[in-house]
């Protein structure tokens, strides 16, 4: 058995929670989609999780998955550890699910086309878990909600228009409308059609109805997505208002996606909210998520009266929570920005919240409504990669998130239900912010880090804000940790650097830094080093010798480090000349401009590939991060190893290297699967202080196929 020299470290300092009495949400626990298939079954096939209900007793999940046409259950008797209970086959696509008792209603979609529109109510008995009844339902349902006697199911039959017809636009027929439908112990009948054409500005020929939901008093609010509509219905079908769901005016936001750089200064004057999920906090006032779709999407949130008038309105100030907790998703930018898409609402302990799902962003805002005009942001917890629905379990003290988003054609993570527990304690996400500086500050891709002499770490991005590299001074000491400064890297002409891969930094020793870039010969980026100094100019650049350049491949330096004169930088994967499983660790002299290096040798890979992400010199030891590129359940190897400071005695290139020899100091999984989610890929960061305390980061990949969670955190002192 390997040593492992910090396991008395504990295994998040982020975690403690002391004496804390404050009652806060985190995730205990994640499911993964595909563990509901039969054994034998295809576990490759797409799977998702979209919209999850629950069974009155908050035992049992139910959860629509699209690709599959089933709806799956889940065991969360105990939430720490929920269990698959299987899939049902629906007859179509299952859309939309709710649940009164231990009884489920399912919309699924059975259209042929877009113009031959049909679907079907599903009754599914969740103790038996079988169908045992069913109802047609005239047209394409999207979301359903059940009434709170249990009475009625409203059905919003929104027979969605082809995006790829007419522009896009609406106008398209037939003309969606809302089906309430009359349920009994056994199934349903009695399906009541009420019409909405003719009501709106936009497409009155065309409602598009998206989201319903039931107060208490048996009345149904709907949202009109493309129309930017609202309507209030009684219980007995009669429209008893509507209105527009009007615009915002957005300022301090970035609407340019292409430029591989977070900036906040740009507008949108007159945007239309376009809500997609709406719930009742009351019998009085609902609130919206104003995802967008045709022409509009004000990438926040909004209380309504049920009169028309707005209580509250977030503006761009939910998305710039998330920008400051890194899952801006500037791919999305001229878009709809994080695309707040799903709301739950519900009274914890006597409090009531709104829970603000993020699809882009992969995160929830968990608001205080206390105050109607003025909701407070208590948390901001990572849902997982686009979540698409949420239910609360106040009863049990539980969240739940259903995220649709499944990248097993890509070799990524699958879908996941995340579940989340409300109990005292501190907050342990996020890790990371920028909350507190005196600008915003967006950030994502954190790669290599270096701890200063100053108590604070540096931290650099790498190549996904192409057009913004960064040097971002991080407050340790904060929890969460804080990132106080962001230090742009420039040419001397003051322009932003471009053709630079950062994944390494180091300091100079005068108060600049080292860089290490990551080449990538096909994109025109060159391997080199760069040194830049405390105003972010680089004042030198070294390029690789012909030894190095003869052998390279764009697996390059992933980390930096100095010791005295000798820049050290490890190389992530296999060069042409290395022998198969052995990376180089490579030395380059500042004073005699001379190159060497060492062989490393690393783990085999079960699946993938292995490689290095980083290198950091302290003491009598070099520290280097040895990772899989492995996520989820299938990761193996995320550690932490140290070499001998004096096995480190760079032969020249071109030659045989020595071979140095490895002790392996931390298994970073458990660290990893602490945080209640899947085991993420990329631990690409790794800073000592001077006295000798670790402090490890991953990469978020700039919310690109990705959740947006990065992870800093301090796992105790290496002495």
């Amino acid at each position: 058995m390997k040593k492992n020299l910090l396991l008395a470290a504990s295994a998040l300092a982020l975690c403690a929670t002391g004496a804390a009495a404050d009652m806060t949400f985190n995730r205990i626990a994640s499911f993964a989609t595909p563990d509901n298939m039969a054994e034998g079954e295809d576990r490759a096939r797409e799977t998702s999780a979209e919209i999850i209900a629950a069974s009155e007793d908050g035992m049992t999940l139910i959860y629509t998955d699209s690709p599959l046409g089933v709806v799956g259950l889940i065991d969360i008797t105990d939430p720490k550890a929920p269990k698959a209970l299987g899939n049902i086959e629906m007859p179509g696509e299952p859309t939309s699910v709710t649940v009164r008792g231990m009884t489920a209603y399912v919309g699924v979609n059975t259209s042929e086309d877009y113009v031959n529109t049909s679907g079907q109510l599903v009754v599914v008995d969740l103790a038996k878990m079988e169908i045992i009844g069913s109802c047609d339902l005239g047209g394409q349902p999207d979301s359903i909600a059940v009434s709170k006697d249990g009475s009625f199911v409203s059905v919003a039959i929104e027979n969605e228009r082809d995006e790829d017809l007419g522009d896009g636009r609406t106008g398209q027929m037939p003309a969606g409308f809302l089906d309430m439908v009359s349920v009994t112990e056994s199934g349903c009948s009695d399906v009541k059609s009420v019409e909405m054409t003719g009501l709106t500005e936009i497409s009155p020929e065309d409602p598009e109805p998206e989201f319903v939901d039931i107060n208490t008093l048996g009345e149904t609010v709907m949202t009109l997505q493309e129309n930017n509509h609202l309507m209030v219905i009684s219980k007995d079908g009669e429209v008893l208002n509507h209105f527009s769901a009007g615009t915002v005016d957005l300022t301090g936001i970035d609407t340019v996606d292409e430029r591989g750089a977070l900036i906040f200064t740009d507008e949108q004057l007159g945007r239309k909210r376009e809500p997609d999920a709406v719930k009742w906090i009351d019998d009085d006032h609902f609130a919206i998520a104003n995802e967008g779709d045709m022409d509009g999407g004000s990438r926040g949130w909004t209380i309504f009266n049920k009169d028309g008038s707005v209580v509250f309105e977030s503006g761009a100030s939910f998305e710039h929570a998330l920008v400051q907790i890194g899952h801006y998703p500037d791919k999305r930018s001229d878009a709809k920005g994080v695309e707040p898409e799903s709301i739950e609402t519900a009274v914890f302990d006597g409090t009531p919240y709104v829970f603000v799902g993020s699809e882009r962003g992969s995160a929830v805002g968990v608001y205080n409504v206390s105050d109607l005009t003025a909701p407070v942001l208590e948390q901001l917890l990572p849902s997982g990669i686009g979540p698409e629905g949420y239910v609360a379990i106040p009863e049990r003290n539980l969240l739940i998130s259903a995220n649709e988003t499944d990248l097993i054609e890509d070799g990524g993570v699958r879908a996941h239900v995340m579940i989340f527990e409300r109990a005292e304690g501190e907050a342990m996400y996020p890790t990371l912010t920028s909350e507190g500086a005196e600008e915003l500050i967006g950030w994502g891709a954190i790669s290599g880090m270096v701890a200063g002499d100053d108590g604070m770490i540096y931290a650099v991005n790498d190549s996904f804000y192409g057009y913004q590299p960064t040097i971002f001074t991080i407050d340790p000491s904060a929890k969460p940790a804080r990132i106080t400064k962001a230090l742009r890297v420039t040419r001397a002409n003051g322009d932003a650097a471009q053709k630079l891969d950062m994944e390494g930094i180091t300091l100079d020793g005068e108060g600049g830094f080292w860089v290490a870039s990551e080449g990538r010969t096909d994109r025109v980026i060159p391997h080199a080093l760069y040194h830049v100094n405390a105003d972010g100019e680089i004042k030198d650049e070294i390029g690789l010798p012909a030894e190095l350049m003869a052998v390279e491949t764009r697996f390059g330096f992933e980390g930096i480090t100095k010791v005295g004169d000798t820049l050290w930088m490890a190389v992530q994967r296999e060069w042409g000349d290395d022998a198969k499983n052995t990376v180089k660790l490579v030395a380059y002299n500042l004073e005699t401009e001379e190159w060497g290096a060492v062989s490393y040798p690393k783990a085999a890979p079960d699946a993938g590939w292995v490689g290095l992400s980083e290198i950091v010199a302290h003491g009598d030891y070099f520290y280097v991060i040895e990772r899989d590129n492995q996520i989820g359940a299938n990761a193996v190897t995320k550690k932490i190893y140290r070499i001998p400071a004096s096995e480190m005695v760079p032969a020249p290139l071109g030659g045989e290297l020595p071979v140095v020899s490895k002790e392996e100091v931390r298994d970073l999984i458990p660290d990893l699967k602490s945080f209640g989610g899947y085991v993420v890929d990329k631990i690409e960061g790794l800073a000592i202080t001077n006295e000798g305390e670790m402090f490890v980061s991953t990469d978020n990949d700039g919310v690109d196929d990705s959740s947006g969670e990065t992870f800093f955190w301090s796992i105790g002192s290496v002495e």
